[in-house]
């Protein structure tokens, strides 16, 4: 058992080629492979006896990337308990550069106790609960909401595969997120940051935070579901964008998430002014 108020390693791999995106880094829905990999390796190590996906999942994960990763990078994760209400449970997470041991991740991540027939693991949550350790938090501060004009983006429409769900058969973390980074580069389009443009300028979109909320059950293999997004925000570099995640037959809300970025210099690999016409175009998006 690990010891309380110590932060344990809980990953540690590289970072595949297929696992980068057209911007040339990880992309962010792999990320979140990692979180749920440290989180449960955390919880067995803290109160073993009990597989921690039959007992926990996830309700919120807030992410602040600082470095970007690419293909070859070695990245090690370092959890712990940081609160818990309820029955609630919120670790942090902090993954770093193995070579350099830069900071590049941190994560709050909240999950939600299951209902169990036989009652809950008492002893299990007792354990986690006298494991808290003390953590800085990255900042997370209120976010806008879409005013009442802003334009609604069609920004996804499929069906959940039998890969992309989880050893309890509901969509992972990655499926969701795989949705909406998808759902970005709508968003992107609509104001004329096409692919056209980024391969012409050498421009990409670049995360630096996310705050994934999930909402109702997830969904499983064969469930259908559509997304729609919207532009909350929009500054010299930086642009920020509320995606929504529904079930296509019923139009019931399952997630909401919200992602901060930059307009990205492809080759200089760092954040680049919005040209006029594009920043005049993605204001108006804002209602």
């Amino acid at each position: 058992m690990a010891e309380a108020g110590i932060r344990a390693e809980t990953y540690r791999s590289v970072v595949a080629a297929w696992e980068c995106d057209v911007m040339g880094h990880l992309t962010i829905a792999y990320y979140f492979d990692r979180f749920a990999d440290a989180a449960f390796n955390l919880i067995e190590s803290l109160a073993p006896g009990m597989p921690p996906g039959a007992a926990w999942r996830s309700s919120d994960v807030l992410v602040r990337y600082q470095k970007e990763l690419r293909a070859g990078d070695g990245l090690v994760g370092r959890s712990g308990v940081i609160g818990g209400e309820g029955d609630s449970l919120t670790l942090g997470h902090e993954f770093v550069d193995a070579a350099s041991g830069e900071v590049t991740t941190l994560v709050e991540h909240r999950l939600a106790a299951r209902a169990l027939p036989y009652g809950g693991p008492s002893e299990a949550r007792r354990a986690l609960a006298e494991a808290v350790t003390p953590w800085t938090s990255p900042g997370f501060d209120p976010l806008p909401e879409p005013s009442a004009g802003a334009r609604m983006i069609d920004s996804g429409r499929d069906r959940v595969k039998a890969s992309e769900v989880d050893e309890r058969g509901e969509l992972a973390l990655s499926g969701y997120v795989h949705r909406f980074a998808h759902a970005c580069l709508h968003v992107c389009g609509a104001f004329g940051m096409t692919p056209a443009y980024m391969r012409e300028h050498r421009r990409g979109f670049s995360t630096f935070e996310t705050r994934l909320h999930l909402l109702a059950p997830p969904p499983g293999a064969g469930d259908g579901l559509a997304l729609t997004s919207r532009l909350i925000a929009a500054g010299n570099s930086s642009l920020r964008m509320l995606h929504e995640l529904r079930l296509a037959k019923s139009g019931d809300r399952v997630a909401r998430f919200y992602q901060s970025g930059v307009h990205f210099d492809l080759e200089a690999r760092r954040s680049a002014p919005l040209p006029p016409a594009l920043r005049e175009r993605a204001l108006a998006l804002l209602g």
